[in-house]
């Protein structure tokens, strides 16, 4: 029996936020602290059943089960890179499929979640962005993309960018109860400043985001300095021109205090030229930010390719000197094919999805 035919009148408990579930539990007519033990089984000693949840009372387990399911994903298959780096496939409900990745880094395991079935942004060079939004995912279902990742890979995760298939800002109500949920500290309790946000440059909710009162990381894939290069790279450019972006991130700032990483793919012959990196340096000089350059992971789906190791050292060079904190990011995952869409693109070829 499917996912959807099996829980179609029930919700996905992780769902929930811990002010709905302790709602929930008063109306019910059970004490508030039962609550705090739900939130608890669910998320310090993440149990799959409400039959575990031994020291609720038997009532309050009964209707759980009657009302929610924990069921969000289903394991589809994962590949796995020489560093270590890991991508899993999974199959939610309706039977779209997402990708999830796990990086080991020197200061942690840090995983790449997905908020979209698809992407609307449309990115020449991603290979996620030639797969049309179907829907956006639910906060728990982004949520089930850490507790899965932990589950299979028997690895704690300590920091979480929201950074794969699909546009964050896009799905920004579920976005945002995804981060209260992951930073509780009653729950999984992942610290604020080890959650990053990227996006691809909506100006409303990038002001929007500054005024959560969570001191979540801000990234913006900027990828170019002027509107005919990033209108080339992104289609969003024609909406949010690089002035608008710019004025944004300078608001964000001003209301945040908070530095801003740029990201800046780094495509042979397209944006990795000497001008392109003294526009870079114009563009955000006064700005309290950093960039990260990463070597272009080239997609079938798209023409592009990397820049030549030179030119990549050139431009890094470039941006050193005129004091712009900048780092060449170390790949990873290049043999497993890392970039987002790709293992689901493949795998939905290959059965004929």
């Amino acid at each position: 029996m499917s996912l959807g035919l099996l829980y179609v009148d029930k919700k996905l408990i992780y769902d929930l936020s811990f002010k709905e579930i302790q709602d929930f539990v008063i109306l019910s007519g059970f004490k508030r602290y039962c609550a705090d033990q739900i939130w608890s089984f669910l998320y310090r000693r993440k149990v799959k059943s409400f039959f575990d949840m031994h020291n609720l009372p038997n009532q309050l387990i009964q209707l759980l089960e009657e009302k929610y399911h924990f069921k969000a994903l289903e394991y589809v298959l994962h590949h796995k890179s020489a560093d270590k780096t890991t991508k899993f496939l999974f199959s939610l409900k309706d039977k779209h499929l997402i990708e999830v990745v796990l990086m080991y880094q020197y200061y942690g395991i840090s995983i790449c979640v997905t908020t979209q079935v698809g992407c609307n942004i449309g990115c020449s060079f991603c290979a996620s962005g030639q797969l049309s939004k179907k829907r956006n995912l639910t906060s728990g279902e982004i949520v089930c993309q850490i507790l899965e990742a932990e589950r299979i890979s028997k690895q704690k995760v300590k920091h979480v960018v929201v950074m794969g298939i699909g546009e964050p800002f896009d799905n920004f109500d579920h976005l945002k109860k995804f981060l209260f949920v992951i930073n509780n500290n009653k729950g999984i309790s992942i610290g604020a400043r080890h959650i990053t946000v990227s996006t691809s440059g909506i100006v409303p909710k990038i002001l929007s985001f500054s005024k959560l009162g969570i001191q979540v990381n801000l990234a913006i894939s900027l990828h170019a300095a002027d509107d005919t290069i990033r209108s080339k790279l992104m289609r969003i450019n024609n909406v949010y021109g690089v002035e608008k972006l710019i004025n944004a991130v300078r608001e964000y700032v001003k209301v945040t205090n908070r530095r801003v990483t740029f990201e800046y793919i780094m495509i042979d012959g397209v944006n990795d030229s000497i001008e392109s990196a003294l526009s870079l340096v114009n563009l955000i000089k006064d700005i309290k930010s950093y960039v990260n350059l990463i070597p272009y992971n080239q997609v079938i789906e798209a023409p592009y390719k990397r820049s030549k190791i030179e030119n990549m050292n050139k431009f890094y060079d470039i941006l050193k000197k005129n004091k712009i904190q900048v780092t060449l990011r170390k790949e990873m995952g290049h043999d497993i094919n890392a970039a987002c869409g790709q293992l689901r693109s493949q795998h939905s070829k290959n059965i004929n999805l």
